[in-house]
């Protein structure tokens, strides 16, 4: 799929020109590719690593434009079950044009930061400041989700909350790496802002961006860290939880085999010999609450004993 943009009014407008300012280009077909390679003169390994999320973020320049593998986080779905996954978007800047190639049809153009952009360059810049941003936002609602299952935890006597934390653990590497890979090409980007053609006015904006990704890659480390740190204390809990479930059940276990056994010896013809109590409409009740009493009272020894 190809979509077309074009700069009016400093907003990013889709065209069906075919001249435009930016091209979007999401999970194109062998032809589609073919076409691009050969029009735009793209480097075809490149262009191919734009869709595939295990390839490095590098920065590369060409003798017409610059070539740009950047990381960006996937948007999440309830399938990947707590895994927030990264995925590559490819930046291929011109002189007088921007090809962005995405592995899944998103509006990247949303949001405050694009509604007032002055060239492509801008959009470029942008367009890795907004990948940015959307890391910090995932790593807010990993944050809020590792808390509830942390509360969850907390009462539970099952793996599987502690699993969803174990992923979320995983999530936090990949987006750690992610962000110091960004850094990396960012930095290089900085060194070439001349190069590229960057104004003073970009130059200040990359250095936000640099400054973003920085705390970003912080962030990660931080909650990577503490995830990591409080594992074995978060399974210990879990293990706690049961061993106390456990004993709890055989306190009970033990206060029903008591009365069973007086019940089993002596039984209901004894109760009635030692009461006196011919009428079955009073022995029976008798008979339930006396060894429920016992019942009661060998548990209540048993949480005593307990204690010391």
């Amino acid at each position: 799929m190809i979509k077309r943009y074009k700069i009016k009014d400093h907003q990013v407008t889709p065209v069906e020109s075919e001249t435009p300012d930016i091209w979007v280009v999401v999970n194109p077909s062998e032809d589609e590719k073919k076409w691009l390679v050969e029009n735009f003169m793209l480097d075809e390994h490149n262009f191919a690593s734009a869709f595939d999320p295990e390839e490095p973020t590098r920065l590369e320049f060409e003798p017409d434009h610059l070539e740009m593998i950047f990381k960006r986080p996937k948007n999440y779905s309830s399938k990947d079950h707590f895994l927030f996954k990264v995925s590559s978007m490819g930046l291929f800047l011109f002189k007088d044009k921007l090809i962005l190639a995405l592995s899944e049809d998103i509006n990247m153009f949303s949001g405050k930061y694009f509604k007032h952009v002055t060239g492509i360059r801008e959009v470029f810049l942008k367009l890795l400041f907004n990948s940015i941003f959307h890391f910090m936002e995932h790593l807010k609602v990993i944050n809020m989700i590792a808390d509830e299952l942390e509360n969850k935890i907390n009462s539970s006597m099952e793996n599987k909350h502690l699993l969803n934390l174990f992923t979320l653990e995983k999530s936090l590497v990949y987006y750690l790496n992610a962000t110091n890979a960004n850094s990396y090409a960012i930095d290089r980007l900085k060194h070439n802002a001349e190069k590229i053609g960057l104004t003073p006015r970009s130059q200040e904006f990359l250095d936000d961006i640099i400054i973003e990704n920085n705390q970003c890659m912080r962030q990660a480390e931080i909650y990577s860290n503490i995830l990591a740190g409080l594992m074995d204390a978060r399974a210990s809990i879990v293990s706690n939880n049961l061993n106390v479930m456990m004993k709890n059940l055989n306190a009970v276990v033990i206060a029903i085999a008591v009365p069973s056994f007086f019940a089993g010896v002596g039984g209901m013809s004894e109760l009635t010999t030692i009461t006196h109590i011919a009428d079955h409409r009073i022995a029976y009740p008798v008979f339930v609450v006396l060894m429920s009493c016992i019942g009661v009272a060998v548990y209540w020894i048993i949480k005593r004993v307990e204690k010391y």
